[in-house]
C-alpha cells in the first residue's frame, strides 16, 4: 500500500512540476514592460535566494566543499548555467514576443536532439524506431522551415540548449537543488551587476514600475523552484518511463496557450511540421514502452532461472547433514 501511495504522490508530483512548466508562458507576459534579459537577470538572482532557503532549511551543504575540489565539475556547472541563460532568456522573449507555438516546439523536439547528440558525442548506437523517429524529426523541420520561409531558430535554439544542459548535467551527477544552486552560484554575480548597472542608468523596472511590479520580479525565484523540486519529487518516485511520458505535458499545454489564449496563427504547412513532430515522439515512445517491457521481462525470467538453480542446491545441504558441517 505504502508503494502505490508513493508513486500515486509521485504521479502528482511530476504533473504538477510539468504543468506548471507548461503553463509558465501566462506569467512571463505579467512582467511586462520589463525586458527579456532583465526578467532573466531577475530570475537568476532570486533563485539563489529561493533555494539557499530550501538548502538552509535542509541542512544540505556538505556537496559545496566537494564541488569546489573538482575542477571538471566546476567548468561542466559553468556550461550548464551558460546554456541554461541561454535557454532561459530566449523562451521569455519568444513568449513576451508572440512565439509560444515555436517555443513549444522546441521542447517537442528536446528529446530527439538529445538522442542526435547521444549518438554523435557519446557514440550510442540507436534501435531501428529511434533512428524512424530522428529522421521523421529531421523532415519536420524541413516542412517547417519551409514553411516560415527560414529555419525555425528558436525551436531549434531551445532545443540544443536545453539538450546541451541536460548533457552537462548528466555528466556533473548532481540532485536537481543542488545543481541549480550551483548554476545560480555561478549566474548570480553577473545577473545582480547587469541589474545594478540597470538601476544606475535609470532603465531598471524593478522600482519604477511600482510595488507589484517588484514582487512580481521577485516571484521569478519560486516559479523557477517550485517545479524543479516537485520534479525532484517525482523522480524518485515513479518510474523513467513514466517521467518520459509525463514530460510531453508542458510542450502540450504550450501548444496549446499559444494557440486557443494567445491566438498565433497555425497554418497548413505548420501543422504539417507539427504533425511529423508527434509522430517521431509516438515512434520514441512506443519504443521505449516495449524496450522497458522486455527488460522486465528479461529480469524476471533470470530471477527465475537462478532461483531454480538454487533449488536443488538447497535440497542437496538440506538432505546431506555432513555437507554443511565445517572441516576442522
Amino acid at each position: 500500500m505504502k508503494g502505490k501511495n508513493e508513486q500515486r504522490a509521485g504521479l502528482l508530483y511530476g504533473i504538477g512540476a510539468y504543468g506548471m512548466w507548461g503553463l509558465v508562458p501566462l506569467f512571463w507576459p505579467l512582467l511586462e514592460p520589463s525586458g527579456a534579459v532583465e526578467i532573466l537577470a531577475h530570475r537568476m538572482v532570486w533563485s539563489l535566494g529561493v533555494v539557499g532557503i530550501a538548502l538552509l532549511v535542509l541542512r544540505r551543504w556538505a556537496w559545496i566543499g566537494e564541488l569546489l575540489r573538482q575542477p571538471r565539475r566546476l567548468g561542466l556547472i559553468a556550461i550548464a548555467a551558460a546554456v541554461i541563460s541561454v535557454n532561459w532568456g530566449l523562451y521569455i522573449w519568444s513568449v513576451n514576443n508572440g512565439h509560444v507555438v515555436e517555443a513549444s516546439l522546441g521542447y517537442f523536439i528536446n528529446p530527439l536532439v538529445t538522442i542526435a547528440m547521444g549518438v554523435l558525442l557519446l557514440g550510442e548506437r540507436l534501435r531501428p524506431a529511434q533512428w524512424a523517429a530522428v529522421a521523421t524529426g529531421f523532415a519536420a523541420v524541413l516542412v517547417l522551415a519551409i514553411g516560415y520561409g527560414q529555419p525555425p531558430w528558436i525551436s531549434l535554439v531551445l532545443a540544443f540548449s536545453f539538450a546541451t544542459y541536460g548533457l552537462a548535467k548528466k555528466k556533473v551527477n548532481m540532485g536537481g537543488l543542488e545543481s541549480l544552486a550551483a548554476e545560480t552560484a555561478v549566474l548570480f554575480v553577473p545577473a545582480l551587476g547587469f541589474l545594478l548597472w540597470l538601476g544606475a542608468s535609470g532603465d531598471a523596472t524593478f522600482l519604477s514600475a511600482g510595488a507589484g511590479h517588484g514582487a512580481l520580479l521577485a516571484a521569478t525565484g519560486l516559479v523557477t523552484a517550485i517545479p524543479l523540486v516537485c520534479f525532484g519529487a517525482a523522480a524518485i518516485r515513479v518510474p523513467l518511463s513514466v517521467l518520459g511520458l509525463l514530460q510531453y505535458l508542458a510542450p502540450v499545454f504550450q501548444f496549446a496557450l499559444g494557440i486557443l489564449y494567445f491566438h498565433e496563427a497555425m497554418p497548413p504547412e505548420r501543422w504539417a511540421g507539427f504533425a511529423l513532430v508527434w509522430v517521431a515522439l509516438i515512434l520514441l515512445t512506443w519504443d521505449a514502452l516495449r524496450t522497458a517491457r522486455r527488460t522486465r521481462a528479461e529480469a524476471l525470467r533470470l530471477a527465475v532461472r537462478a532461483a531454480e538453480a538454487a533449488a536443488p542446491a538447497a535440497t542437496a545441504s538440506a538432505s546431506d547433514p555432513d555437507a554443511s558441517t565445517p572441516v576442522k
